[in-house]
């Protein structure tokens, strides 16, 4: 099956086009960078671009994968649209993906980790789970400080791509696994697992895992 993943979470982004197997593995067959604060110009043209230098017509598509979150407000906005869109047209499923879930899938060992993200404002996008081989059950995800961030993982490794971060945690004394920023690529390899497993939403029912409420709507209660 042709899976289309995209990634606009972050300042840069990627697609990734890809060909999954029935026996659960995923062959990435390209990865394609995308500039922050371009998004909402190039996704799709170079969606189009992407299939078209591979033979591939958008009606080729069996499923999307999308990271849903956390991130950027106007990326994931301008990110899950484009999807929405493609995939109510060609009723196919989508796949949404936590780039928390992505980290704590790369763990070394299999056991209950931590997933960080820099969230900006002294602040972290922690995700709690229990990993196995075949899969990374939700435990909890939420904002919260750096100091708290150690405090809640204790002894538990955390696996994070943020420099900021892993270096706040070992100032704490915890264990972390410093590990490469995920991309598209990785999340059409997890998003085909969920595909394969029927975990998958609807274009109407696909939604950005913000974690953190838009400084619009912080705004908004602090002056009702």
């Amino acid at each position: 099956m042709l899976i289309l993943a995209t990634d606009t979470s972050g300042k840069h982004g990627s697609i990734a086009l890809a060909r999954g197997n029935p026996d659960g593995s995923c062959e990435v067959i390209e990865v394609v960078p995308l500039s922050g604060g371009t998004f909402s110009a190039l996704l799709v043209p170079q969606i189009a671009a992407l299939l078209g230098k591979h033979g591939f017509h958008k009606e080729d598509i069996g499923a999307f994968a999308v990271a849903s979150g956390p991130g950027s407000f106007t990326g994931l906005r301008v990110g899950l649209a484009a999807i929405k869109a493609l995939a109510e047209v060609l009723q196919k499923p989508i796949a949404a993906v936590s780039l928390l879930e992505v980290l704590a899938v790369a763990a070394s060992r299999r056991r209950q980790v931590f997933a960080a993200l820099d969230a900006g404002r002294n602040e972290v996008y922690l995700g709690e789970y229990d990993v196995t081989d075949s899969s990374a059950r939700l435990i909890n995800e939420r904002l919260v400080t750096r100091p708290e961030m150690a405090a809640l993982a204790g002894g538990t490794t955390i696996m994070t791509p943020d420099k900021s971060v892993a270096d706040a945690a070992r100032v704490q004394g915890c264990q972390v696994e410093e590990i490469e920023r995920p991309h598209s690529d990785a999340i059409a390899r997890l998003g085909w697992k969920k595909i394969l497993c029927g975990d998958t939403v609807s274009p109407e029912a696909l939604e950005a895992n913000y974690i953190r409420r838009s400084d619009a709507e912080i705004f908004s209660k602090s002056g009702s």
